[in-house]
């Protein structure tokens, strides 16, 4: 309670204000892991999404300004199909936006018209192209973990992923980084923002996410991926399902681990899962524990679950994360 009034009492003018002209203009903003987003589409647009390369990057933005000031602003040179502004826990502005047009030439107006646009005295925001960057890299992974984990993993905790590639790691020793590829931009950010508070469990700490650079793109190309079929531990190799286009399934994933239990005789696992914790954007962090009988001890863990995802319930997703955990277990043991 201490802690909601404090945020509320920052910029409190310029909340109220916001508010107001939420009312008097009938816009509707959503908030969603840190971004507040209008449109895509807006209310009135008929037909699909503009074509790529009509959104510009808005920067040095000051904190307590909010859209009330800045969507007028940008509309004032073409139709706005999106706006997303960065927020921060106490409601203030993270200091940069995108503005997703409805055509190329009404971006190029935007650039064009509010670059270095002085917003307050002394205070001229930069607008720009959006690099519309889709890949991050995961760095500082473990050298155990293997690409059907992480996928399953990254799968549960972040939107839109399109494909992992993992490689050994050319700045650390036994170490690995990832290449994420997601469908968009949007995704690609509020993935980073998600693995960023630490939503990732593989077992070591240290990991790091940021942009996949365009140099080390080309030098990781000039390597070999590392395979990934199956997994092979001293030589055996365990059959885990390969990638899908969607996420894992729990029948999927049992059905591997109860076939790697029957061929090492082992019973069918029993597994226990409990939510411990949620956070204000609904992620649920779960306990989960898997017991074979026939082998020798438990397996234990926590997961962070993300919320509105079709298909699978939240107890799914654990159960796979848990599953899949009990694999890698095995494929080192046995």
């Amino acid at each position: 309670l201490l802690l909601q009034t404090w945020t509320d009492g920052i910029n409190e003018a310029g909340k109220m204000a916001l508010l107001a002209w939420e009312k008097e203009t009938g816009i509707e903003l959503v908030q969603i892991n840190g971004q507040r987003h209008y449109g895509g589409p807006p209310p009135g647009w008929e037909g699909g999404p503009p074509p790529p390369g009509t959104e510009v990057y808005i920067a040095r933005l000051p904190q307590d300004i909010y859209e009330n000031t800045l969507i007028p602003l940008f509309q004032s040179v073409g139709t706005l199909y999106e706006f997303r502004l960065m927020m921060t826990f106490s409601g203030l502005n993270r200091g940069f936006a995108y503005a997703r047009y409805a055509s190329l030439q009404e971006a190029q107006r935007a650039i064009a018209t509010f670059h270095r646009f002085p917003l307050r005295q002394g205070c001229a925001i930069v607008v720009c192209w959006s690099t519309q960057k889709h890949e991050l890299v995961l760095s500082g992974l473990p050298a155990s973990v293997r690409r059907q984990e992480l996928e399953a993993r990254l799968q549960m905790v972040t939107e839109g992923i399109r494909s992992v590639t993992l490689h050994a790691s050319p700045c650390q020793r036994q170490a690995k980084l990832a290449v994420l590829k997601y469908r968009s931009h949007k995704a690609a950010a509020l993935a980073k923002k998600a693995l960023m508070e630490g939503n990732l469990r593989l077992g070591k700490e240290g990991m790091r996410v940021d942009w996949l650079d365009p140099q080390l793109k080309k030098k990781l190309q000039l390597c070999e991926e590392e395979p990934s079929s199956s997994w092979v531990q001293g030589g055996k190799s365990l059959a885990v399902p390969t990638p899908m286009a969607g996420p894992l399934s729990l029948q999927n994933v049992l059905e591997c681990l109860n076939m790697v239990c029957w061929k090492h005789r082992l019973r069918t696992p029993l597994f226990i899962t409990k939510c411990v914790q949620v956070n204000p954007n609904g992620w649920q962090k779960f306990w989960y524990q898997v017991v074979i009988p026939g082998y020798h001890v438990p397996i234990s863990g926590f997961t962070w679950v993300s919320p509105d995802r079709q298909g699978q319930s939240k107890q799914e997703k654990a159960k796979v994360v848990a599953a899949l955990h009990f694999l890698r277990v095995l494929g080192e043991s046995l």
